[in-house]
């Protein structure tokens, strides 16, 4: 794991939230569920400077409250899920 995720994690355990919490995305009619620790460990697949994007942000979401980050992490699942569809429509 890099230094960047590990950081990442260690933000969500310092603030009690479990990184295996998951998220639900229902795409006509079939549910998508992606925790917490998924969506940071593909993110981190990213440039450092994408990397470090996605570490800021969650920084900020943290400032906000549970509820920032949870929907820091709904929007970022929302991306993946978004790409991972586009790329299934394509091949």
């Amino acid at each position: 794991m890099n230094k960047i995720a590990q950081e990442c994690k260690k933000l969500l355990l310092e603030n009690n939230i479990d990184q295996l919490s998951e998220i639900d995305f229902d795409v006509n009619g079939k549910m998508h569920t992606f925790s917490f620790e998924y969506i940071i460990d593909t993110y981190m697949q990213a440039s450092e400077e994408s990397q470090l994007v996605f570490l800021s942000a969650l920084q900020k979401s943290l400032e906000a409250d549970n509820m920032g980050v949870e929907k820091f992490f709904e929007g970022m699942g929302q991306l993946l899920l978004m790409t991972h569809l586009s790329e299934k429509f394509q091949g």
